[in-house]
């Protein structure tokens, strides 16, 4: 009898292109991999609606879901016009109270419709505004892997990072986190799998955790 096959569908971290999972390396004859890039949001779009399109790229049912940091997010709202076997977030918040208090103070005084999001769309090369090797080899990784730079999509993405108004956790959920994320600090965060030195971006430079611990982690309690 043949084992059956999972299919995994990842989104990236805000502004991220879905080159964050390159390192990512599941067992084949367990899982389907599938990455979902980002797309162009309408201005006015709702969190809902640009969930549901992003729907649109699923083909298969009953699938996995696997977000990272704002990704996470999406996921989460993905799922809602889904019936996925599980939900894996990873570096993001299952719900607003997990937002750190400089979130919800941006949210309350509106402070995030002043982020130069213009200034940092057209930033070319991010290696040269970098002082030393070890902010340059930093810059080059972001400069790597956020490559999502259109203003619209950036402004509507921090708008809907910082306003999202999710109260209760979903069922289905399982939270990965790194216990050195300064952009949703640990201890906002409940009921998670630590990762040890994890930080915000550990999907990249922890990738051998990860591929270490995803297949037992997204097979515990799956049927």
């Amino acid at each position: 009898m043949s084992q059956e096959v999972n299919y995994i569908y990842f989104v990236p971290g805000m502004a991220a292109d879905v080159s964050i999972f390159e390192f990512i390396k599941l067992p084949e004859d367990k899982f389907v991999a599938k990455t979902l890039p980002w797309k162009i949001p309408d201005k006015r779009e709702s969190v809902e609606d640009y969930a549901r399109r992003m729907c649109e790229e699923i083909e298969h049912k009953n699938c996995i879901l696997v977000g990272v940091s704002f990704g996470g997010v999406i996921v989460q709202e993905m799922s809602k016009f889904l019936t996925p076997k599980k939900i894996i977030i990873i570096s993001s918040v299952k719900n607003k109270y997990e937002l750190p208090a400089r979130i919800r103070f941006a949210r309350k005084t509106k402070a995030y419709k002043l982020l130069p999001t213009s200034l940092i769309s057209n930033i070319k090369n991010w290696e040269r505004l970098a002082v030393g090797n070890f902010a340059k080899k930093r810059a080059a990784m972001y400069q790597k892997y956020l490559s999502i730079n259109d203003k619209v999509y950036l402004d509507w993405a921090i708008e809907k990072m910082v306003c999202w108004d999710q109260e209760k956790t979903l069922d289905k959920l399982v939270h990965i986190h790194g216990d050195k994320d300064i952009v949703f600090p640990i201890s906002n965060i409940k009921n998670c799998i630590i990762v040890d030195q994890g930080t915000h971006v550990m999907i990249v430079n922890r990738a051998r955790w990860f591929n270490k611990n995803l297949p037992q982690i997204i097979e515990d309690n799956l049927y």
